[in-house]
């Protein structure tokens, strides 16, 4: 304990000195909120004084003996542990007292009503979402998302008159920003009513908020639990291993994995199970061939977008990043093969340079690494509007499902399984599984169709449809927005889409009077991407202030 504490009195006694600024606007901002948490956690903090006090009875009882011998020259660094102690305290009172919250960082409300629905489905929104430092802290104690889904009958009112909600949204949606052409719907989650409709059943180009029919397909083909395996396979009576891509479009090579799978866990597994075989030296090929047909999207070599293929490692990026645009690599999976050969290097195996090959049905699996579950991955793609994840859930319906896993037949595989649950397809169109292709048409009836069905409490497995949604000001797509004091920051979750001359958004929202609706704002030959973006954000915000029951 003196070694110790002669350790680190240096690094507290500076810590102490840099944060003394930070502490003091802290308590003066966060006096009030801790005076009303105090009033609120007294009695469970009475509560567990009670419990724990002969435990730590007993524990000062045990060390005492110990705390004697350490040499007290100086008690500075004990105060200085003791005060930055009381400063992780005030904060996470703070933190406390903003919430509620759990510790994936979702609502309580959220969870406590998926625990009563006996829901799965993950909350990506605090691992990969690419939140900004600026978004505003902490978020307002909006009403559950879900409240409408099974909550007690005299806690919602009615829902808003289609009469209302016109005066409301036909002027705002009327903005010369939102271009010549655009279409509009409002429906009741609770019932699948439609409230309000502009043009509902006009199929026009929706850009990013097509992945959340492809997260619908993808979930109700695959299951919500699913997971995708890349593994390692020696071919018998040879020395070839073959590196075999299962279509995890999450795959990383990253040192901290941050709980994807990992190709240097994989590395490790298989450099164990060579040298048991007493093999130091393999000849390394790598099989994609889950995936068929061209690799490349129709828009062409994109950094929205790397090409398609069953194994790849970060998406094919050139830098750290895990989202957003960035420069990719022309061939995923022969860059994913040399960085696992490195990594067997590393481990004391030796390889060839390696090529493409396919494992036979004798290669005997060696090793394996799995994605999380198919309900993060899709929160994933939702959040962060990820196309490669997209394209590759695209695929892996068409796998699940039996078609074709190419472009053509992963678009094919989506319309097959909305039409499976009864959908409204009339005008739909998909190319791809990303909506970069500005050929897809979808109507503001099928999106808001698509978020009443990952609403249903008879589809629970379609819940992380609703959870991934960016939420305004704070995660993926929407963290800077809604970062004006209007209301609506935290409590409107929404799927954007961006291309050229296309805007759109679409998801859901807890209005004034408790109600969830969900909604879908579709906007072509728009000329300024901000205004229409603007425009579309200030209707999303009207709808949540709206009283309109």
């Amino acid at each position: 304990m003196a070694r110790v504490a002669r350790a680190v009195r240096p690094r507290l006694e500076r810590a102490a000195r840099s944060a003394k600024p930070q502490v003091t606007r802290v308590k003066q901002v966060a006096g009030s909120q801790v005076t009303r948490l105090n009033q609120a956690v007294r009695p469970q903090v009475t509560r567990l004084t009670d419990t724990v006090s002969p435990h730590v009875a007993r524990l000062v009882a045990s060390v005492s003996p110990q705390v004697a011998k350490v040499p007290r020259p100086n008690r500075t660094w004990q105060f200085t542990a003791v005060a930055a102690t009381a400063g992780m305290a005030l904060a996470a009172g703070v933190v406390t007292a903003a919430g509620p919250w759990d510790s994936s960082g979702q609502r309580t409300a959220e969870r406590d009503h998926a625990v009563a629905q006996e829901r799965s489905g993950g909350v990506d929104h605090g691992r990969n979402s690419d939140t900004s430092a600026k978004a505003p802290r902490p978020a307002p104690s909006a009403a559950s998302v879900l409240v409408a889904l099974g909550g007690s009958a005299n806690t919602v009112k009615s829902a808003p008159t289609g009469t209302a909600l016109a005066d409301v949204l036909n002027p705002l949606l009327d903005n010369a920003a939102l271009g010549t052409r655009h279409t509009a719907a409002v429906v009741d989650v609770s019932t699948g009513k439609r409230l309000y409709g502009v043009g509902a059943d006009d199929a026009l180009t929706p850009a990013s908020t097509t992945k959340i029919a492809t997260a619908v397909a993808a979930l109700s083909a695959l299951g919500a639990d699913h997971r995708f395996t890349t593994r390692t396979a020696l071919e018998p009576d040879t020395k070839e291993l073959v590196l075999v891509g299962g279509g995890d479009p999450t795959l990383t090579a990253h040192k901290d994995a941050e709980g994807w799978a990992s190709l240097r866990t994989l590395a490790d597994s298989t450099a164990a199970a060579l040298k048991k075989r007493g093999m130091r030296e393999v000849t390394l090929s790598y099989d994609k061939t889950l995936y068929v047909g061209s690799e490349l999207h129709p828009i062409g070599v994109n950094d929205n977008l790397a090409p398609v293929t069953a194994l790849s490692a970060d998406e094919g990026r050139t830098d750290d990043s895990s989202s957003g645009q960035v420069l990719r690599v022309t061939d995923p999976a022969g860059d994913a093969a040399k960085k696992f050969a490195g990594f067997l290097e590393e481990r004391g195996i030796r390889t060839t340079s390696p090529g493409p090959s396919k494992a036979t049905a004798r290669a005997a699996t060696l090793a394996t690494v799995s994605s999380p579950p198919l309900s993060d991955i899709v929160e994933r793609m939702l959040t962060n509007s990820d196309n490669d994840i997209a394209e590759a859930l695209a695929r892996q319906t068409a796998v699940a499902t039996g078609g074709r896993a190419d472009f053509d037949g992963g678009a094919a595989a989506i319309a097959a399984q909305l039409k499976k649950l009864q959908l409204p397809l009339k005008g739909a169109a998909f190319n791809d599984g990303s909506g970069l292709n500005r050929d897809d048409r979808l109507t503001a009836d099928l999106l808001t169709a698509l978020l009443v069905k990952a609403g249903d409490p008879a589809h629970p497995e379609l819940r992380p449809v609703l959870t991934g949604l960016p939420v305004a000001g704070f995660t993926g797509t929407l963290t800077t927005r809604y970062t004006d004091a209007t209301g609506a920051a935290g409590v409107v979750r929404a799927k954007t889409g961006t291309l050229t001359g296309v805007n759109t958004l679409a998801g859901t929202v807890v209005d004034k009077d408790g109600q969830l609706l969900a909604f879908a704002f579709l906007a072509s030959n728009t000329t300024n991407k901000l205004e229409a973006q603007a425009a579309l954000d200030h209707t999303a915000t009207a709808l949540a202030a709206c009283g309109c029951s």
